[in-house]
């Protein structure tokens, strides 16, 4: 298995019209920079594919979106490898602005149709966004949030808005660089309501962002706001009782935003 830490070869670099002189890999990531490329291993192969063509389609104001590159060929992979196009910034937790781009981008793939590979995910994200919509039952460990969810999710009530295709982990890809709009350089992708994505934002913003009670009040005028909070913030809980490398600081975080939610729902 390829290291994390190798540099694309150089036949995957002149696919894409990039070179090897001059690789800079991305500071905490797998990717690597070669001029205005950035190039990644690819570890999910349906999913690479599918985020790809989203990003070639996704055409959203106030966002810069770091549009994939098709090798010479016209692949999106080559090797294990894709490349898209550089987005300059770095990742900072502005929960405002995240939650605006949220809502802009999920207008923008009220189209989309559900992806395929949804329907095989198997991982800890997967179930714990079905076991959030009530879809999926399994113990949860309370020292690790299941205490938490067990608390809350007896406030759920029906969601009555349409599912389509969000993104469930915008806060932490986006890409933020002084005055200019917010970078996109990944689709996470979820079948739930527009407004469920934009809810994940502002949890992940309430637990690891610095924000505050007041960042869920600003977006109370979205259509089913507190039970879409309640849900996120399940989901986020649920994927922490599950993943076995889950750390303390997460759940701290995740225990500071539940009490938020609890106090709006």
């Amino acid at each position: 298995m390829r290291s994390s830490l190798a540099c694309p070869p150089e036949h995957v670099c002149k696919a894409f019209g990039g070179v090897v002189d001059g690789l800079v890999r991305l500071p905490d990531s797998r990717s690597w920079r070669s001029g205005e490329l950035v190039l990644k291993p690819v570890v999910d192969k349906a999913r690479s594919v599918w985020t790809a063509r989203a990003l070639e389609r996704v055409d959203v104001p106030g966002l810069r979106v770091a549009k994939p590159v098709r090798s010479t060929d016209g692949r999106h992979i080559v090797g294990g490898w894709q490349a898209n196009r550089f987005v300059s910034g770095a990742a900072d937790h502005r929960g405002e602005e995240a939650v605006l781009a949220a809502i802009r981008l999920h207008r923008a793939t009220a189209e989309f149709p559900r992806p395929g590979f949804l329907a095989q995910r198997a991982d800890v994200e997967a179930a714990a966004d079905k076991l959030a919509w009530e879809e999926l039952e399994l113990p949860l460990e309370e020292a690790k949030g299941g205490r938490w969810f067990e608390v809350l999710a007896g406030a759920r009530r029906p969601v009555k808005l349409p599912d389509q295709v969000v993104h469930a982990e915008l806060l932490a890809g986006l890409l933020f660089d002084g005055d200019q709009a917010p970078g996109l350089v990944d689709f996470v992708p979820y079948y739930r309501p527009a407004e469920w994505g934009a809810a994940v934002v502002a949890v992940d913003a309430l637990a690891w962002g610095g924000a505050g009670f007041e960042l869920l009040d600003r977006w109370s005028h979205l259509p089913e706001w507190p039970q879409l909070l309640l849900r996120a913030v399940l989901f986020r809980l649920a994927a922490n009782a599950l993943d076995p490398k889950s750390t303390r600081a997460a759940l701290d975080g995740l225990r500071a935003a539940a009490r938020e939610v609890s106090e709006f729902i």
